[in-house]
């Protein structure tokens, strides 16, 4: 009997640590301009999500979640947690050249030993997923992918670096799930980390395989059927008895689509923005969390959420690592998801091309200090003018970032892809560091020079003001410094005015 005794208690002694030490599972789903006028439990009018509103249900529903107004930086953002004026994803096409080493959300799943599958879309991101720290993925070419659209033209789409072609009779959406399934099959005794950015619901829609005959609402069809398969992903996690060990994240990557927005109504209004615009619901998306046992069920929370704190919050979740030389923009949310208070964000930065914002919970303030009461959103945003306590407050939020002394946006001023010619020149500013006229340096150049190099770790020829002081011992000398290297005071220090000590001849 005392045997028994004895090794019933080894058994709990061996067994209580090791549960409490597992590591969830993490799912992070990400739907195409799916805005929160588009989601059941978000109020929308016109479209029904019952399986996502019972995610939100026994789960927590975040309100106040912001993201980039367009795919590409708001994926970038997401995938570097970093902002737009750091990383240099300011537009779709700088998003598509900015540094693979910017891309660290696979990489801090991977530094605590999971596995990891990008599953979806991807051709807004640099390189390829496995060049990022995805053990396994599907990607497919461009944007709202589901059929074979005209007679002779086959979609194609990449899995582990092989290419093949969408057959006639298959649809996307469900060859996603499909591959997610085999993923999480595969590696279900061990952590995995599954990015899942669905083709649903960007344009251009075409019929489900639940449509109806000649169905004139292909935006709720789609929606219905992105719907149905967050449900069957519930279930068959469910049937492998790995939910209640796994966070399901559902949210959108960024609002509305132009020709949907108006009929992505709440309470019979129209919101404030779209895709793409600088207005309220543009950036700000659905987000619901759900762990069973972990957060908190039926909970809906205000605290403000930007979408660079998602790395931040699965390296605390993982136990992963982040490098720690870089800076990083995310504040954790880990405590939230497990009904804990946290220390919730005092505002949220946003940016789309040259255009940016800091909100807090009742006020925004723009790159042109233009100051909205927010009070009436997601409906209505009123321009306020002169002296505020909140302008002065959010100017000094804006005036610590220094957004416009980043990496300048190379793109036409809208965020959206440039043509050719613009493209190019972005493409060559991103890429190439700028050339040194001056070639015969003396012994003190060569060795600011390397000095440079070392420093411009992104290789992009300059550096910014709040780059340089957060890499020197004494930030406010070296701020002095920077002023006195830039030479034409347009915010950055090129290699050759750092070489030269800002003695460089205007151009």
């Amino acid at each position: 009997m005392r045997n028994l005794l004895t090794c019933l208690l080894a058994l709990v002694v061996l067994s209580g640590p090791s549960h409490a030490a597992t590591k969830p599972n993490i799912i992070f789903i990400l739907a195409d301009d799916l805005g929160i006028g588009n989601v059941g439990c978000y109020g929308s009018d016109n479209y029904k999500t019952p399986q996502i509103d019972k995610l939100a249900a026994e789960g927590t529903r975040f309100t106040q979640c912001f993201t980039a107004a367009l795919c590409g930086p708001s994926r970038a953002m997401i995938m570097t947690g970093r902002y737009a004026f750091r990383n240099g994803s300011s537009n779709q096409d700088a998003c598509m050249v900015m540094p693979n080493k910017e891309l660290q959300l696979a990489r801090v799943f991977k530094s605590a030993g999971y596995k990891t599958a990008s599953i979806g879309k991807w051709g807004q991101l640099p390189g390829e997923p496995d060049e990022a720290g995805f053990d396994d993925y599907l990607r497919f070419n461009g944007s709202g992918v589901y059929r074979n659209k005209k007679e002779g033209k086959t979609e194609k789409y990449q899995v582990n670096g092989k290419e093949l072609k969408l057959g006639d009779d298959e649809y996307m959406p469900d060859l996603l799930h499909e591959h997610v399934m085999k993923f999480i099959t595969k590696h279900k005794e061990q952590p995995f980390f599954v990015y899942y950015p669905m083709s649903s619901v960007h344009g251009d829609l075409l019929p489900t395989p639940d449509s109806a005959s000649g169905s004139t609402d292909l935006m709720a069809d789609n929606i219905a059927y992105m719907d149905k398969l967050v449900g069957r992903l519930v279930t068959e996690l469910d049937a492998l008895q790995l939910r209640e060990n796994t966070l399901i994240i559902f949210m959108g990557d960024n609002g509305t689509g132009k020709g949907m927005a108006d009929r992505a109504t709440i309470g019979g209004q129209v919101l404030s923005g779209m895709k793409g615009t600088m207005l309220e619901c543009g950036g700000l998306v659905p987000m619901i969390a759900n762990w069973p046992g972990k957060t908190p069920a039926g909970k809906v929370s205000a605290d403000l959420i930007d979408s660079s704190d998602f790395l931040t919050t699965f390296a605390a979740l993982s136990g992963g690592s982040l490098p720690q030389d870089t800076i990083f923009d995310g504040h954790s949310i880990a405590p939230q998801l497990r009904g804990e208070a946290g220390t919730p964000r005092e505002w949220v930065f946003n940016q789309l091309a040259a255009m940016w914002y800091v909100r807090d919970a009742k006020w925004k303030l723009n790159e042109k200090n233009e100051l909205y009461d927010m009070s009436e959103t997601p409906f209505a945003e009123k321009l306020v003018t002169g002296d505020h306590p909140a302008r002065t407050k959010l100017a000094a939020v804006l005036a610590k970032l220094n957004p416009a002394g980043g990496i300048p946006d190379s793109g036409d001023g809208t965020g959206r892809h440039a043509n050719k010619d613009k493209k190019k020149k972005g493409e060559e500013l991103m890429k190439k560091p700028e050339a040194t006229p001056k070639t015969n340096l003396t012994k003190e150049e060569q060795e600011r020079a390397a000095k440079f190099d070392k420093l411009d770790e992104a290789k992009a020829g300059k550096i910014t003001r709040d780059y340089y002081t957060t890499h020197q011992s004494d930030a406010a000398a070296a701020a002095e410094r920077f002023d006195k290297y830039d030479s034409d005071k347009d915010g950055l220090v090129s290699r050759e005015e750092y070489i030269l000590k800002g003695k460089v001849a205007k151009k």
